[in-house]
């Protein structure tokens, strides 16, 4: 599906400007709902300068009128953009978020150690070289690298990495196992019969109780 040129700022002009939803905001751009709620809430890691698709012709007002009367609508383009295909090798990222990358490959390497050099590297834009002196700890600057999310960053977005995750767990062989409903039953199963032990001992103790009473028949003679 084609998406607005300038997606963050298309999102946050939609954000300020229209009642869409942040689901609907997301599905049109490109976005993790959870980058359109970071726009909204403005913590976002840089402010961003809204652009209008209307006037840029990438929308047409009577389709975003369209979204605000049905939350279930979806925004079609007027237009897409024309694509560049990535080549291969590291994304480029603005000067002002580069002195961010040390901060996000830290991040990932610490909640995510599965991901190969390599994909961080596609997934941030940088060298290996300084992936690896980051991750050994040799890294010149590493004393002041704090481990912060790449997305709140904006080095990359919530798909990329959720993707770059999976992969890598695929590739590890530690995705989530299948739930084995058989130890659910057994599970419940258990549960059942403990229960019916501790009422049958109530019972038990009860009857014990009543019992006693009449149990020693020379108790009836004493004074």
């Amino acid at each position: 599906m084609a998406q607005p040129l300038m997606p963050h700022a298309t999102a946050s002009w939609l954000v300020d400007n229209t009642s869409l939803s942040f689901e609907q905001i997301a599905d049109f751009c490109g976005l993790h709902i959870l980058e359109v709620q970071a726009i909204a809430d403005d913590t976002a890691a840089t402010k961003l300068t809204g652009r209008d698709p209307v006037r840029a012709h990438e929308v047409t007002q009577d389709e975003i009128d369209k979204g605000q009367k049905n939350p279930d609508y979806r925004l079609k383009m007027t237009k897409g953009p024309e694509q560049v295909r990535r080549t291969k090798g590291p994304r480029y990222t603005p000067v002002s978020k580069r002195q961010d990358k040390p901060d996000g490959i830290a991040w990932i390497i610490r909640n995510h150690p599965e991901i190969s050099d390599g994909a961080i590297s596609n997934l941030i834009g940088t060298t290996r070289t300084t992936i690896a002196a980051i991750r050994d700890r040799s890294h010149w600057n590493i004393a002041n690298i704090t481990p912060k999310d790449p997305v709140t960053l904006g080095l990359t977005t919530q798909r990329e990495l959720d993707t770059a995750v999976s992969k890598a767990g695929k590739a590890a062989g530690t995705e989530p196992a299948p739930t084995d409903t058989r130890l659910e039953g057994d599970r419940e199963a258990l549960i059942a019969s403990l229960r019916a032990e501790r009422a049958q001992q109530e019972r038990d103790a009860d009857g014990t109780g009543r019992s006693d009473e009449i149990t020693d028949p020379h108790a009836l003679f004493r004074n």
